[in-house]
């Protein structure tokens, strides 16, 4: 009789095909990147050395089409060149990457989008767009150190990366200068370092510092441990992260530089016993920069006991579906990688063709929350422009579909409102219509912040908390 209800129970639960079940465990491996013309007689030993990766980045248009052949047409090579032209981010692609862009179909590639720019696809920016969409030198009371949230900073150790993302938020200062950004500079500098260290040790509410750039994959071993150290001898910090794209673009440096994973074992060894945390957060966005190779990576970390958890940014073409989305999530619990943000594409220059909108996030979380465990599932927010910072995607004040403003407020980080547009050509056919008239602006920007506060003093009504702190004023409404 008990086994019998067992069975029963059984007969409760959902069925869930073979394939669905484990397809997140099933990870390239072999020697893919033999299908590339040029690394078609690289051995796998020498392929798996990261100063093999670090040696062959591509940091020029041309040497594509050298390294590719004939696996993309020749217009296909020209409109990229002309891409990088307009483009505010340079050219740093590994061969890692390269081998895994799918080349029979490199427009419609979700890891080609992130990396390459192509000038067919280009769109024209949002009117509202700011190049320092967030506001970080703003909020910069030290040169390279970004301090927006009351206990915790950003340390922009360095301005350089082993990729240059399309999308990077801080391409006012990452990478080499550009035909169209002449970039600030953030060199690095231990004389600057220390500055930032002394601005630290004079902030005891500050308790987590940030170490990013940049990347933190380009320091050097014994600037890992200088950071780290520095950074875990100030009796008021109390986490420490590095922040790194690495892993998803080249996953041969954590399993073959024995000295950089050592130096950050030790730092991380050194807070753990100095009852601290010290962890790395990297940045996937597809399921098909998750290899066998990242998976080995991962262990290696995971047996050091260093906590890792990642960063998304949602793209339109690259992760901007549920199925594609619950995919990237399994895969990253399956390496012991937490999910744990998904951002809403920032406002950068050059890439509209790559943002979605508010209510695609809203519509991903709804729909990927509850798939897996909830440690393992990614909160989903907008980083609010102009200095708000994360907010969940959904507690908007007020969001207009049709002109694509989402207004938020910060209280707990700054006074008043900030503004949040989705891509012009995504909005409705009279949202698209009002911003081509630029006399609309203003009354569109103001019609939203209008709504935000009239939702704010119905709230302030109806609640016992006192709302009045989100009263401010409206940043990033500088109209073009």
């Amino acid at each position: 009789m008990i086994i019998s209800e067992v069975h029963d129970r059984r007969r409760l639960a959902p069925s869930v095909s073979s394939s669905s079940s484990g397809a997140h465990r099933q990870l390239l491996d072999g020697d893919f990147w033999s299908r590339v013309p040029a690394y078609s007689a690289v051995p796998a030993a020498q392929f798996a050395d990261h100063r093999f990766q670090m040696k062959n980045t591509i940091t020029r248009p041309q040497q594509l089409a050298e390294i590719v052949g004939s696996l993309a047409p020749k217009s296909f090579f020209d409109d990229v060149v002309e891409g990088f032209a307009r483009a505010p981010m340079s050219i740093r692609v590994s061969p890692y990457m390269i081998a895994l862009i799918d080349w029979e179909d490199p427009y419609g590639d979700p890891l080609r989008r992130q990396f390459i720019p192509v000038a067919s696809r280009l769109l024209p920016d949002h009117p509202m767009l700011r190049l320092d969409s967030l506001g970080e030198q703003h909020d910069s009371p030290v040169r390279g150190l970004v301090h927006r949230y009351r206990d915790r900073t950003l340390l922009l150790a360095l301005d350089t990366c082993p990729v240059y993302c399309r999308f990077c938020t801080r391409s006012y200062a990452v990478g080499a200068d550009t035909g169209q950004i002449t970039k600030v500079s953030l060199k690095t500098n231990e004389e600057r370092w220390n500055a930032a260290f002394e601005y630290l040790r004079c902030r005891p509410e500050v308790e987590d510092v940030l170490v990013s750039g940049g990347d933190s994959y380009n320091l050097r071993p014994d600037q890992i441990e200088h950071i780290g150290n520095a950074l875990l001898a100030l009796p008021n910090i109390l986490r420490v992260r590095f922040a790194t794209k690495g892993p998803a673009i080249m996953p041969q440096k954590v399993t073959s530089d024995d000295a950089w994973v050592d130096a950050l074992t030790r730092v991380v060894d050194r807070g753990r016993k100095g009852h601290k945390e010290v962890a790395l957060h990297v940045h996937f966005n597809h399921p098909s920069e998750i290899t066998q190779t990242t998976k080995r990576a991962m262990d290696r970390l995971f047996a050091r006991g260093i906590t890792v958890r990642n960063q998304t940014v949602v793209q339109r073409g690259v992760n901007d579906s549920v199925g594609v989305m619950r995919e990237l999530i399994r895969r990253l619990g399956y390496c012991n990688v937490h999910p744990y943000y998904a951002y809403v594409h920032d406002l950068v220059r050059g890439v509209e063709d790559l943002r979605t909108t508010v209510q695609t996030a809203i519509e991903l979380e709804k729909r990927v929350r509850g798939d897996t465990a909830g440690f393992n599932t990614p909160t989903f927010v907008c980083d609010a422009p102009q200095g708000g910072g994360k907010r969940s995607v959904h507690s908007y004040e007020h969001y207009d579909r049709e002109t694509g403003i989402a207004v938020y407020t910060a209280p707990a980080v700054k006074s008043g409102y900030f503004l949040y547009f989705d891509p012009l050509d995504l909005l409705p056919e009279e949202g698209r219509r009002r911003w081509s008239a630029v006399s609309e602006h203003r009354r569109m920007v103001d019609a939203a912040v209008e709504a935000a506060r009239a939702n704010r003093r119905a709230v302030r009504a109806a609640s016992s908390i006192d709302t009045a702190d989100a009263e401010g004023p409206v940043h990033g409404e500088e109209l073009s």
